[in-house]
């Protein structure tokens, strides 16, 4: 073990199920880390939040939609060391939300099939989460 201790970074993420089983990603924008990786739309948790408000926030911010605690259930998390940072990231799932998907912070948005999550290079804590939501979709 080193000395020094990596910070541990709280992110909430959601994977958005459409009536069609598939879930939405989102790609990340050009100037921001891991610029033009796919990942699940989220954010970090603010001090005093829960996890679901952080999902709830951070839907509406960055793809205009609403959704309800009661919609919002626990599925897995990633647990993965970077350079600078541990992230924890809890997973939820949620099928009832309402408004349609925009992309309200210029990132690209796209319905994708858990079997073909693959495809499309994401950073490294997500490709873990990809088997719990091919086994339930």
């Amino acid at each position: 073990m080193s000395g020094h201790q990596k910070p541990v970074l709280l992110v909430a993420a959601v994977a958005l199920v459409d009536a069609d089983g598939r879930v939405l990603l989102a790609q990340r924008p050009q100037g921001k880390t891991f610029a033009g990786l796919w990942e699940f739309p989220g954010g970090k948790m603010e001090p005093g939040e829960t996890p679901e408000e952080t999902i709830i926030r951070e839907v509406r911010e960055e793809l205009g939609i609403e959704t309800k605690e009661a919609c919002l259930a626990p599925l897995t998390f990633a647990s993965h060391s970077y350079e600078t940072f541990h992230l924890l990231m809890p997973l939820f799932i949620c099928r009832r939300f309402w408004g349609t998907p925009q992309p309200k912070e210029g990132q690209t948005l796209k319905w994708v099939r858990p079997l073909q999550m693959r495809d499309y290079p994401m950073p490294p804590a997500d490709p873990p989460l990809i088997p719990f939501l091919i086994d339930l979709l």
